[in-house]
């Protein structure tokens, strides 16, 4: 197998709530500052359009046909000559149709992919599925022959969806989110887990910074490898880029070594004792 590597660039940030066009001049302003100009893959946040405030994802939806994101989006992965996995922003299909969608932009601008939410969080006084369409599948995309396994946030707690990519031979997953500042456990073992049990790269990428007087986000963006080392990360509550450069080969030679996915067995039927 030929040599895989990618250089990968992750934005945490904060955006504020419900405003688009701010939100769109800080995520110019945080590429411009900090990816560097051999970046392979721009990664952002979930809603980083909006903010996580459900109830102002309609307002927020733009048709993919004409939307300022997809164009800015596009602009960036001109500018970088890079891909762009855009986290999410809210796509509008009609007035009662919208999704939590991840769209994913090639070097030339163009829009190759995108992954709505599969999974969609509406417990602890959220609201998501009150507005947001569920997506109807997982979605796997070539990034210069490394295939990326898109997620947003609540798709975490989902195993099922991360070894559905394994079985597709996803070299590395996207996590995408806008996690709350109250759930740092899961967010830390949740993460990792997916890595480890898959044996694949994950990007666990979250907003920043205060959604409203009560809540936070969690910060803690995180690059880990296929053992669940971190390689990279933003421990705080800082916006900017972590980065880092992922060279394959040390992960299909662990595979090889390391083969627990011909011990999964084909049928797992409880017994009631």
């Amino acid at each position: 197998m030929g040599q895989k590597k990618l250089k990968i660039s992750a934005i945490q940030m904060c955006s504020k709530i419900g405003d688009i066009n701010y939100n769109h001049e800080k995520i110019k302003f945080l590429t411009n500052r900090d990816v560097e100009g051999d970046t392979d893959l721009i990664v952002l946040p979930e809603v980083w359009t909006c903010g996580w405030s459900t109830e102002h994802f309609q307002s927020c939806g733009e048709y993919i046909e004409n939307s300022k994101t997809i164009k800015l989006l596009s602009q960036i992965a001109v500018k970088f000559n890079s891909f762009v996995i855009g986290g999410s922003f809210i796509e509008k299909v009609n007035e009662n149709l919208y999704y939590n969608t991840c769209p994913v932009i090639d070097r030339k601008g163009n829009l190759i992919a995108k992954y709505s939410k599969n999974h969609l969080f509406s417990y602890y006084g959220c609201n998501e599925g009150k507005y947001i369409t569920r997506g109807d599948s997982p979605v796997m995309v070539n990034i210069d022959g490394v295939k990326a396994g898109l997620t947003i946030c609540y798709d975490i707690r989902f195993p099922e969806i991360y070894r559905a990519y394994r079985k597709a031979e996803a070299d590395i997953f996207i996590n995408a989110a806008a996690w709350g500042l109250k759930k740092p456990v899961p967010w830390e073992c949740m993460t990792r887990s997916r890595a480890v049990e898959n044996q694949t790269y994950m990007v666990a990428l979250t907003q920043c910074g205060p959604i409203d007087e009560n809540e936070w986000n969690i910060g803690h963006s995180r690059i880990i490898d296929y053992k669940g080392e971190s390689i990279a990360e933003i421990k705080n509550q800082k916006e900017g880029a972590m980065t880092a450069v992922i060279n394959f080969d040390d992960m299909y030679e662990f595979r090889e070594k390391c083969t627990i996915l011909n011990d999964i067995k084909e049928n797992y039927e409880v017994k009631i004792l």
